[in-house]
């Protein structure tokens, strides 16, 4: 499948920008969970998986709803990749798209900032895996972990379980590129056997194994993904990837949790 979908991107123009890795002024905060992420799936494994109305918190009118404290890094490419007609897994959003304001629950922060990360790729092909939760989400050199080829993923433990409203993950911004066999999951078992909750997958002839996914591919940019986790609560985030249209390799720049600290 990654061989085919890489057919997809055929042109990107890239523009240089500032190394400096501290947001700017003019930085947008807050964006929201688009289409892409609004259906909170179960694995399609049906012996490890938990029925997310087990799990998932319904936010209700009557709740105090403030917008996340997310920041945006900065823009590094312009344009938009050329797509082949007729395609109908593929996310695109219009050149300069900014989500919205994600709200959830009135105290709800990044839990995942600096917080222990292992993977299926101990040993990275560089970077270390304490930069995915480290709070530099800028595409700059030496900034990105870059693991094997094929199906990898990134996990974060959180320390203790949290009622988890969004995970926002940015894989490499510095050029338009497409990740294959994304999938977001959710857990209290960190071997991600028993308890586990797919909340995005758009793996769609289930290469990585975890299921036929139903989200669609979109293109890795400044927004990075934001998944609706809808107060699904857990203790481990488990991300997978499985190469892009560039290359075979895995990278990520950050990972961010926004949960309940109470």
């Amino acid at each position: 499948m990654r061989r085919m979908l890489a057919l997809l991107v055929s042109s990107v123009l890239v523009t240089a920008v500032s190394c400096k890795k501290q947001p700017s002024a003019e930085e947008v905060t807050n964006p929201v969970v688009d289409d892409r992420s609004q259906t909170t799936q179960t694995s399609i494994q049906d012996n490890r998986a938990v029925k997310p109305s087990e799990q998932i918190t319904t936010l209700s009118g009557s709740e105090n709803l403030v917008a996340i404290p997310l920041i945006l890094p900065r823009p590094q490419f312009t344009g938009t990749p050329e797509v082949l007609i007729g395609m109908d897994n593929l996310d695109l959003k219009p050149e300069g798209w900014i989500q919205p304001p994600f709200m959830a629950p009135k105290g709800v922060v990044n839990v995942a900032l600096n917080k222990p990360v292992t993977s299926s790729e101990p040993d990275p092909f560089s970077g270390q895996l304490k930069m995915i939760t480290d709070g530099d989400k800028e595409a700059t050199e030496g900034s990105y972990v870059e693991l094997g080829p094929f199906s990898q993923w990134a996990q974060i433990d959180l320390g203790e379980s949290h009622a988890i409203y969004a995970v926002v993950i940015w894989h490499y911004h510095k050029q338009a590129r497409i990740y294959f066999d994304v999938a977001v999951q959710v857990a209290d078992d960190p071997e991600f056997i028993t308890g586990v909750t797919t909340l995005f997958n758009n793996d769609i002839d289930n290469s990585s194994g975890l299921g036929v996914g139903q989200d669609k591919n979109y293109v890795d940019d400044r927004n990075g993904l934001l998944v609706n986790a809808k107060g699904i609560k857990g203790r481990y985030v488990r991300c997978w990837s499985a190469g892009n249209n560039a290359n075979d390799l895995n990278h990520y720049i950050e990972i961010e949790v926004y949960g309940a600290t109470q």
